[in-house]
């Protein structure tokens, strides 16, 4: 059975009930029912009698519950039983070993590829520690921030190690934002508010001359120890350009793009005038690469039109072998896809993908959302697939009041609901495959906060701490509102061309502005997923704590759901 389809029995292999006639269910159907009752030509959740189950829902594992199997467990064969990996989900929650009001824990998340081990950011947290292991009990510089390892032996997982920057300082926002290579051994931390007008890597950290301009912190580990092996900076650092506010390492670690939104300068493509400050917040991208353990800049990247306000870096992601850059530009004007000289969209966003060939970096593509809206920030979050083949974006302030999958883009009735979309790669042509809205779309939901995609791009999810429901674990009341900002995330999944929501995933402990969902992480093969809600009050420490103590305003946490 496939990874993904792990992840998706987990969370979705609830069927019709298992009295139903041994009726063959075709692709996609969700249970074996006696045949097709609402003569659309297929055996299928609209006939009436599934309304035997308590939701009828898309299936998991291969789309084909089998003659009277529980539930799909990724075979065809007719007559197999469903075997141990179709289980009920295991959620896992975790905290800070050094819980504190204000922390935001969960704000950032990363994993590795095979979903052992897990970096949470905290970018609150006030200790003055620096390095690896440091007092984790000082609180003397708040806003420092923190970043806390864990690894997954078996089920059970652990805190492995206490991360801070070499130069903590207040206010730094270190763990803004994180990136790990695929084995999990080489991890990237953006400190959004570090203050050195440093360039380059390796250069004085003491320095605190250029407020807010952002560094990044490369760490290593080996045989369960973590050390940093390079603070790196922009190559025209200066104030407020918050260079770490994105980050995206390659699989094996050694190339590193960095986001920096709100660099000044108006040069457009790669290698242009970094010296230029004239248009305000354009926004710039950094390509680092690795050798032995030396990091040196290869490329400075701008949009092919930039302008003040473009917000280019807002996002970022990178393929496997490090040569496709997706990066969203949040404030990009253009209403048409192919003008992009166009500025009659204010914050419509766009995003850019690039390509590196031997060592050269060019834009290979400008993609737009199919219905273009001013204030849709396209390009909030993007996500790659593993072959950098299949894109995914996402759009928060995007504001149809579709529902599902393929709905009405063109309505505009839910304000700031939010939406995805799956964009796939042929030649040299990106093209539109899906449009995706959450089950339960409502204004101001922002779905879109947080974004993840499987390595084979047949897995995604979004989260969006914004949304009302009180239902907690999966697949409950999505109908209820009565906890504003708890949050929620949403896993869809892709079978041959066709893409269906299959799960609908709540904290264990819901709760008012936990804000659940505006961070996440996906494992390679979508069976380990990770949500993050900065904002949860409870003052538990470590892993499995009291979920009920709501006493720690802001303290925040992370749940891994297998």
């Amino acid at each position: 059975m496939g990874g993904a389809a792990l992840l998706l029995a987990a969370l979705a292999c609830s069927t019709c009930s298992t009295d139903d006639p041994p009726f063959v269910a075709g692709p996609m159907e969700a249970c074996a029912e006696a045949g097709d009752e609402d003569g659309n030509g297929a055996a299928d959740c609209d006939d009436p009698a599934c309304a035997d189950t308590p939701v009828c829902k898309p299936v998991c594992g291969d789309g084909v519950k089998a003659g009277d199997e529980q539930c799909d467990d990724g075979q065809g064969a007719v007559g197999d039983s469903c075997d141990s990996t179709c289980r009920p989900a295991s959620i896992t929650y975790v905290k800070a070993s050094n819980t504190d009001s204000g922390d935001f824990f969960g704000r950032s998340i990363a994993l590795s590829a095979d979903g052992s081990t897990l970096a949470i950011g905290a970018l609150g947290e006030a200790s003055a520690a620096t390095g690896v292991g440091g007092d984790q009990v000082d609180n003397r510089a708040y806003g420092a921030g923190a970043v806390y390892v864990f690894t997954r032996s078996g089920g059970t997982w652990a805190q492995e190690a206490y991360v801070k920057a070499s130069n903590s300082e207040r206010a730094d926002y270190f763990g803004a934002s994180l990136a790990l290579s695929a084995d999990g051994s080489t991890l990237a931390i953006g400190a959004l508010g570090e203050a050195s007008a440093a360039n380059g890597v390796g250069g004085d950290q003491a320095d605190n001359s250029a407020y807010m301009a952002g560094a990044v912190y490369v760490f290593t580990r080996s045989g369960g120890t973590w050390a940093q092996e390079a603070y790196v900076k922009a190559s025209n650092s200066e104030s407020v350009d918050y260079f770490g506010a994105s980050l995206a390492l390659s699989a094996d670690g050694s190339t590193l793009a960095v986001g920096s939104p709100d660099e000044d300068s108006a040069a457009n493509g790669v290698g242009g005038d970094q010296a230029d400050n004239s248009a305000n917040d354009a926004g710039a991208v950094y390509v680092f690469t690795r050798s032995g353990g030396t990091w040196a800049q290869e490329a400075y990247v701008k949009a092919s039109n930039s302008e003040r306000y473009d917000y280019f870096g807002a996002s970022l992601a990178l393929s496997a072998n490090g040569s496709t850059l997706a990066v969203g530009s949040t404030g990009e004007a253009s209403a048409f896809r192919g003008d992009q000289m166009d500025n009659s969209a204010n914050e419509a966003g766009a995003v850019y993908v690039f390509m590196r060939h031997r060592g050269t970096w060019a834009q290979q593509a400008y993609v737009k959302a199919p219905s273009i809206d001013r204030s849709d920030a396209f390009g909030s979050r993007v996500a790659l697939s593993s072959d950098g083949a299949t894109l995914a974006v996402t759009a928060v302030r995007e504001s149809s009041a579709a529902t599902g999958v393929n709905g009405d883009s063109e309505d505009n009735s839910g304000w700031s609901s939010g939406a995805g979309y799956i964009f796939t790669l042929a030649g040299t042509t990106w093209t539109r495959k899906a449009y995706l809205k959450a089950s339960n779309a409502e204004a101001f939901d922002f779905l879109g906060r947080g974004l993840a995609l499987s390595g084979d791009g047949a897995t995604v999810v979004f989260g969006t701490g914004y949304e009302r429901s009180a239902a907690t674990g999966r697949d409950g009341d999505q109908l209820d509102n009565s906890q504003p900002g708890a949050g929620a995330a949403y896993v869809f999944g892709r079978s041959g061309i066709t893409w269906r929501q299959r799960a609908y995933v709540k904290a264990t402990n819901t709760w008012t502005g936990d804000l659940f969902g505006n961070d996440l992480a996906l494992s390679a093969d979508g069976s380990t997923l990770a949500v993050g809600a900065s904002s949860e009050d409870s003052g538990a420490v470590g892993v499995g704590g009291d979920q009920a103590n709501d006493r720690t305003v802001g303290a925040g946490a992370v749940y891994v759901y297998r």
